[in-house]
């Protein structure tokens, strides 16, 4: 009983002790290294919270715009979808000169998961408009060409010419393979839509042009990212669909009306086994 009537002595004591080492601690070398390291980890997560939200909406924009790529198959006015198209992808590459502007002075291989998945999507959407412009696959250069941008110096004013820099954004030859990989999927569905509107010049010019991707894709090999070998099925499986459209079409086209032969086209591709490769 008497024990614990004196308890309150030394918990003053202890209270006493542990405010004159917080105090102590607060002007330690190692706290405040600590807390210099607590503000780099937060800023580091700050920035790269925004990278996560620029690369979303880089990914929805890109999408967009290959949704709008796909009409082309089937409006009188071609020019006119890819003139907006092109204006999208604009859009798209201003938010890719955001992100460029985070990235300044770091190292890009710290954030980059955070954008590839936009990066991916963007590729696919360029790719996709420059193969129906020019029935040719863009390259890494001439992507990377685009991304280059004028930004003022940080803390002078808007007018570009005297403080100006140049920022460029180079996207790393896995996203590129990454997204001409996603590519030979926006193709095939082409195929089925140009198969529909009785074009039967596209898909043989597509199956040509994917048996190539695959071709360059087979040299990679298992040398490659793990997520492009991950990606050579559906690339095997796209291709197989092309080619398989193209052997209903030279053998049974000209008995076959054009309203059919999508028909006869999603049909056919419909018996494909997903697990057969193509040779």
């Amino acid at each position: 009983m008497n024990k614990r009537e004196g308890d309150g002595v030394p918990r003053k004591n202890t209270d006493a002790v542990q405010e004159r080492d917080g105090s102590a601690n607060s002007s330690s070398p190692v706290i405040a290294a600590f807390k210099v390291f607590q503000q780099e980890l937060d800023t580091k997560h700050d920035k790269y919270e925004r990278l996560v939200k620029l690369s979303r909406d880089v990914t929805i924009e890109s999408k967009r715009t290959i949704f709008l790529l796909h009409r082309v198959t089937s409006v009188t006015d071609p020019e006119a979808i890819l003139k907006e198209a092109e204006v999208k992808l604009e859009g798209v590459r201003q938010k890719i000169g955001q992100i460029a502007e985070e990235l300044r002075g770091e190292d890009i291989h710290q954030f980059h998961r955070a954008f590839t998945p936009g990066i991916q999507e963007f590729v696919e959407a360029v790719s996709f408009l420059h193969y129906i412009q020019h029935r040719s696959l863009i390259s890494l250069e001439e992507i990377n060409a685009r991304l280059v941008f004028m930004r003022a110096e940080k803390g002078s004013a808007e007018d570009l010419p005297p403080g100006a820099q140049v920022l460029t954004f180079q996207v790393t030859p896995s996203d590129y393979l990454l997204g001409v990989a996603d590519l030979t999927g926006e193709l095939m569905r082409m195929c089925i839509s140009s198969v529909g509107n009785g074009d039967i010049d596209t898909p043989f010019q597509l199956s040509q042009f994917l048996r190539q991707i695959h071709d360059g894709f087979s040299f990679i090999g298992n040398t490659g990212p793990y997520e492009v070998s991950k990606k050579l099925h559906t690339l095997r499986q796209s291709l197989g669909k092309v080619e398989d459209a193209c052997y209903a079409l030279k053998v049974r086209g000209s008995e076959i009306p054009k309203h059919m032969l999508a028909d006869v086209f999603s049909s056919r591709s419909a018996l494909i086994d997903p697990e057969e490769g193509v040779i």
